[in-house]
Parts: C-alpha cells; sequence; structure tokens
C-alpha cells in the first residue's frame, strides 16, 4: 500500500528524498503496517516524536494504516512569547 507522508520540523531531516520540512513524500509499506511501523522504517528516533496525523487526525502508534493515507509527524515544538 502507498502511503504520503510529511514530516515536520527537525524530523525533516530523515526523508528519503531530504527537502523541507513539510514536503510530501510517498512510500510503499505492507498492508497491516502501523504507524508505529512507519516511524520505524524512516528510523526517526521516538523520543524526537510528539504527535502523528493521519488524514488529519491525531492518531495513537497501533494505528493500523490504509492504502491513500496522508500522514504526518511533528517534533516536540518549543519557543513561542512569554511574558
Amino acid at each position: 500500500m502507498k502511503v504520503r507522508v510529511k514530516l515536520f520540523a527537525s524530523l525533516a531531516s530523515f526523508s528519503p528524498q531530504g527537502g523541507l520540512p513539510g514536503t510530501p513524500f510517498e512510500l510503499e509499506l505492507p498492508s497491516g503496517a502501523t504507524l508505529n511501523d512507519l516511524t520505524q522504517y524512516l528510523q526517526l528516533p521516538n523520543e524526537q516524536i510528539k504527535v502523528c496525523f493521519v488524514n488529519s487526525r491525531i492518531q495513537p502508534s497501533e494505528y493500523v494504516l490504509n492504502d491513500g493515507d496522508d500522514v504526518g509527524i511533528f517534533p516536540p515544538i518549543g519557543g513561542g512569547y512569554h511574558v
């Protein structure tokens, strides 16, 4: 099955194609693959993953992916304005 993946912020360096954060790329995964399988395939460090979206909804790492899913993976992000 094929899924479309976007890696954001510092995770973009793990993209097989390189590129800017949020640049989509397609991956071929075996049927029944989970988000955890995807992150392991991409060799993403677990401590650098904060949230995963599938088709614009937050999903747990055990979520089973489907052909054509759009996946976004975000690291913890700091910053903002403090008074």
